[in-house]
């Protein structure tokens, strides 16, 4: 079983596989070596059993040192290139809040909805903080600027080496798109995108790459949630039903699945709730609030409903997200736990509802929501 080791450079926490004689910081790059007497037993045995080092046809671990695997192991998945934070048990979270500062296009409150989700996730719904990945524009260290390469690989850390009963959360606020759909998988002719902070020079995370890297690996057990509070995220997860729903609560799964293009999981489940359709678009203001505080009120409708009804099902939670948001528009003020809801800004004719969408169907007001 791994183990943890602190880094001789920056002192974080490293998770070190059991036959490894040294590891590299991923975020300092320092060599620590960890000096364990039943590794060097371990190396003995490599030799005798398979050969010098270097040689093992099983694949190389940690600075080329090779792994060997008994008759009934399995060789781990391939390490994300970024570990930035230890693998903790059975819950995790990547949070992405980008304000895109000094762009004509930036937003105010979207790193607000990541702080504000970071506590709901720890105070409230006991996830370790140091099972919580924070990617902002506010962050000192470069690693956890939230630029298209640091999500992917916040992506990639968030369901590696996921095992039945874990919970993994990913939380966006921020720009989505949408572009024109090359390979014909998608119903509408479309593909929904995320907007990292360097789109403009690096492009865009597409629907296709999110549910390849966090969907498609979720093994039987295990369980994801996504909040998206984008621009056209409803279907940003590519997940294979959406459930629409009416103003008086009816709804019905729609089915989104193409022939020859399997968007599913390995088993686990997987749901995605998001800001607007995806022909709609969303956006920050202050309503809802006695302060200048921006913050995206999907996020916190999202995190006022949790609050305040324990023990909500899937359905309860998206009507009472949805009502509030109805609310916002028209002008009301709501009170509770959180109170800093926003008022949205909505654009045109297309008002942003909140959109379920899940990896199978099911009865959304009898299912009880836990993360």
């Amino acid at each position: 079983m791994a183990r943890r080791e602190r880094c001789n450079g920056c002192q974080l926490y490293l998770m070190v596989p059991p036959e490894a004689q040294s590891i590299r910081c991923a975020v300092c790059h320092t060599i620590t070596n960890t000096n364990n007497a039943a590794i060097a037993r371990w190396g003995h045995v490599h030799d005798l059993l398979i050969g010098p080092r270097g040689t093992s046809p099983h694949g190389s671990g940690t600075h080329a040192f090779p792994y060997v695997y008994g008759p009934h192991q399995r060789p781990p998945q391939p390490r994300p290139p970024l570990s930035p934070v230890s693998v903790h048990g059975r819950k995790r979270a990547l949070l992405c809040g980008l304000n895109y500062y000094g762009k004509p296009y930036g937003l105010k409150g979207s790193i607000n909805d990541v702080k504000c989700m970071r506590y709901l996730l720890v105070e409230k719904l006991g996830f370790p903080i140091d099972s919580i990945l924070m990617l902002t524009e506010d962050e000192k260290d470069p690693y956890k600027i939230p630029t298209k390469q640091n999500i992917r690989k916040g992506l990639k850390w968030l369901v590696y080496g996921c095992q039945p009963g874990d919970s993994l959360v990913f939380h966006f606020s921020g720009h989505g798109d949408r572009q024109i759909d090359y390979d014909n998988d998608e119903v509408d002719g479309f593909d929904e995108a995320l907007c990292p902070l360097d789109h403009d020079t690096e492009g865009k995370i597409i629907d296709d790459e999110i549910n390849a890297t966090i969907v498609r690996p979720l093994p039987r057990g295990a369980m994801l949630h996504a909040i998206i509070d984008a621009c056209h995220s409803g279907t940003i997860l590519d997940l294979p039903f959406v459930c629409r729903m009416n103003k008086e609560g009816f709804y019905i799964w729609e089915d989104q699945r193409k022939p020859s293009f399997y968007k599913g999981t390995s088993g686990g489940l997987a749901y995605c709730f998001s800001a607007c359709d995806d022909n709609q678009v969303s956006a920050d203001t202050t309503a809802f609030t006695k302060t200048s505080t921006r913050t995206g009120a999907m996020t916190f409708s999202f995190i006022q409903a949790v609050e305040n009804e324990p023990g909500l099902t899937y359905g309860r939670l998206l009507n009472a997200m949805r009502n509030a948001i109805r609310d916002a528009k028209a002008g009301l003020r709501l009170s509770g736990p959180i109170a800093t809801l926003v008022n949205k800004v909505f654009f045109g004719s297309t008002s942003q509802e909140p959109q379920l969408s899940s990896s199978y169907t099911f009865d959304i007001y009898s299912k009880r929501f836990v993360l």
